[in-house]
């Protein structure tokens, strides 16, 4: 039986409280304002005082109107339908598509129980270079993309929806400007793989309740694609930072004590119980989650990343265009790069080495030192790896860009000044 109250005791901001009893944390309400009913969600519950976020915002909400709690938390609908679907953070259809209502399935519920999975084993292909050979994306792994605002994340994400080995894309987006959202879309009906996406988008003009929910849609989507229908799903988050933020303003509206820099305390807590959802189910599919998230000033430090940091495995460093070979690490490669070629692990390790080595001599070059033919054949390098290799308009199968870093060592160096394997050498060196 639904319960109705007539009495809102406060109003601030979007967060209105009323006196309630027998009602849970994250239930949903139909708040009666002035342009129709609003939905609102429970947000804090101390004793019988109840606050609730309104997702259109409570302006037109007077201290009379009636609140209508629903005994249920958020629903989304699970089916074939929604694929090639697009729907805004409340799960509603923004591409003028039919409502889906049938099979509803609850939002935000626990992570998987550790017994049900299993351990990482299979490669999630992408076609770019640096992470497929240097950083290599696992099934049921979550990383994050650590950036700054105007590097290309949203690109790189959008590359990986079109190219990346997955039966299904689930794409969440927070706190996009309305140009944002139209690159994805038609990157993604452009690239053909709007076919196999399900689209949530919440734009910085939405209610900033729904920035919260995106991550959360997209996730219980997906978990069910991948017990039910055995797909492996690939969850792509953008940006993370401002699902952060959304929560950090919440909480100033609810006069919640601040923890570092303002944001609460429960913040990993959050984090992670989003993040936690990426598993690789024994005897169904499996959720990986890749998850953009800007660094305010570039500050690895700050709460976001920090915090990020201990619940993800490892990360992907976008810097100046390029993924990072330095400040990117993925925790579990070494889980496949053994399975993919006898020469991967030679490669990506040797080709590091001479990058860091090229950086060096770089660096001694800006100083004024005289080149030797050694620096003059790091610095050749450089320019290849850089072009060849960083460089995020590069799309070869992984096989290829092993082939092309063995051409790329051999127009700069002899066999003997990689330091690679002999017996590598004699079977994947270029030429006699």
């Amino acid at each position: 039986m639904q319960k109705v109250h007539n009495k809102v005791l406060n109003v601030t901001g979007n967060v209105i409280t009323v006196k309630a009893q027998g009602v849970a944390y994250d239930e949903l309400a139909e708040v009666e304002a002035s342009r129709g009913i609003s939905l609102a969600q429970v947000i804090k519950i101390d004793g019988d005082l109840v606050s609730l976020q309104v997702f259109s915002g409570s302006k037109g909400i007077s201290t009379a109107a009636e609140v209508r709690f629903l005994g249920r938390p958020m629903q989304v609908n699970f089916s074939d339908n929604m694929i090639g679907r697009i729907f805004n953070g409340s799960g509603v259809p923004r591409d003028n598509g039919p409502d889906l209502k049938e099979n509803l399935i609850e939002v935000s519920g626990p992570s998987v129980n550790p017994a049900r999975r299993i351990i990482p084993s299979e490669m999630i292909r992408t076609n770019i270079p640096m992470i497929d050979i240097f950083n290599s994306l696992v099934k049921s792994q979550k990383l994050p993309i650590f950036s700054v605002s105007g590097e290309p994340y949203n690109e790189l994400l959008a590359r990986i929806a079109l190219q990346a080995e997955a039966d299904l894309i689930i794409l969440g987006t927070i706190g996009l400007k309305y140009d944002e959202y139209m690159f994805f879309r038609n990157r993604l009906e452009e690239g053909g793989a709007l076919s196999r996406t399900i689209f949530f988008v919440h734009t910085a003009a939405d209610p900033i309740v729904e920035s919260l929910m995106v991550p959360d849609l997209a996730l219980a989507v997906a978990e069910n694609f991948a017990l039910e229908k055995d797909l492996d799903v690939l969850v792509l988050l953008s940006d993370m930072t401002n699902f952060a933020d959304a929560l950090k303003e919440i909480a100033i509206t609810m006069e919640k004590v601040p923890s570092n820099r303002g944001y609460p305390g429960d913040l990993y807590s959050q984090l992670a119980k989003r993040y936690e959802k990426a598993v690789d189910f024994e005897g169904a599919g499996s959720v990986t989650v890749l998850a953009a998230t800007t660094m305010p000033g570039d500050d690895v430090t700050h709460p976001i990343p920090d915090n990020t940091g201990y619940i993800t495995e490892g990360q992907f460093y976008l810097h100046d265009g390029y993924i990072d070979p330095f400040g990117s690490l993925s925790r579990l490669k070494q889980l496949v790069n053994e399975d993919s070629r006898d020469d991967h692990r030679a490669i990506m390790d040797n080709m590091i080495q001479l990058y860091a080595d090229f950086r060096e001599t770089e660096e001694k070059r800006s100083m004024g030192f005289r080149m030797s033919e050694w620096d003059k054949k790091l610095l050749k390098y450089g320019d290849l790896f850089v072009n060849e290799m960083m460089n995020l308009d590069v799309n070869i199968p992984l096989e290829k860009g092993l082939d092309r870093g063995w051409e790329i060592l051999a127009e700069c160096f002899n066999p003997k000044e990689t330091g690679i394997k002999s017996d590598l050498l004699e079977k994947y060196w270029p030429g006699d």
